[in-house]
């Protein structure tokens, strides 16, 4: 302590470690969903359950963290979150293998590319439903466990295109700034059970799907664009998602994390000297 202040210094180190308590990671198979499985399991989660809609992808993940882990923390669980059966049965099982939900990361959604106009009104439902609908459910399902066992995190992947216009994706973009809106409401409403909500909002991550699709010319353009000099990658994401999960952001609730590496920082006008 110093003369001025007495007050106890807390274990900052602890406030990371998620021993004892159980997780729930929607789109785990591949990309920021497999980052977050690892990171939860490395915090010491004691369970994280490996949601994902392929069977082989949730089997790959379960087995990879278990022998990372070097202990049994995975248990695989394939279904269709964007379905309020699926969401139902996740939130029973998930519940009935680790006795309780102490959290819930959910990385599901995908983005299709079509022009405002000539878009289609089967893309405008599905962005909705990979989007956000599931969050809906996911947050009732899994939402009401918490709360009946005391508290609980959420922590969903929005976009930054749902920040700012999203040409050519614009469908997309509105169904994660919804998710966004989504998330401070959940924190409203679940804060005083215990629960906490927030979000993450990626910008360009070379994620094994953009990896595959990117050329060298758009990976150059997409790393030059931001201010670090490089484009971010699933762990980065992974990162800032084990931080809203752990208790060293307890106090935070109702927000949206922009992991972009500083591109909506810079100044959006162009500048004549």
């Amino acid at each position: 302590m110093t003369a001025s202040d007495d007050s106890p210094v807390p274990d900052f180190l602890g406030r990371l470690r998620l021993e004892g308590r159980s997780y729930v990671v929607a789109g785990a198979g591949q990309g920021m969903g497999r980052m977050t499985a690892h990171a939860l399991a490395q915090a010491g989660a004691a369970h994280v359950v490996c949601v994902d809609l392929e069977e082989d992808r949730a089997a790959d993940i379960a087995r990879e963290l278990d022998e990372a882990s070097g202990r049994s923390v995975a248990i695989p669980w394939v279904g269709d979150v964007t379905r309020r059966e699926d969401a139902a049965r996740l939130g029973a099982e998930a519940e009935a293998a680790t006795g309780r939900i102490d959290g819930l990361v959910d990385i599901v959604g995908m983005a299709r590319w079509q022009s405002i106009l000539e878009m289609e009104d089967e893309t405008f439902d599905w962005e909705i439903d990979i989007c956000l609908r599931h969050a809906y459910l996911l947050s009732q399902e899994l939402g009401r466990r918490m709360v009946a066992s005391g508290g609980g995190t959420m922590v969903f992947i929005a976009s930054v295109s749902g920040l700012t216009g999203a040409p050519m994706h614009a469908a997309y973009g509105a169904a994660k700034a919804g998710l966004m809106a989504w998330v401070q409401s959940l924190a409203v409403e679940l804060g005083p059970h215990g629960v906490r909500a927030n979000a993450v909002a990626p910008g360009t991550i070379l994620s094994p799907r953009m990896d595959a699709v990117f050329t060298d010319e758009q990976r150059a353009a997409n790393g030059g664009n931001s201010p670090l000099g490089h484009m971010g990658e699933t762990a980065d994401i992974a990162s800032a998602a084990l931080f809203l999960t752990s208790d060293l952001a307890a106090y935070v609730t109702g927000r949206t994390v922009v992991v972009d590496g500083g591109v909506d920082a810079k100044f959006p006008y162009p500048v004549t000297l």
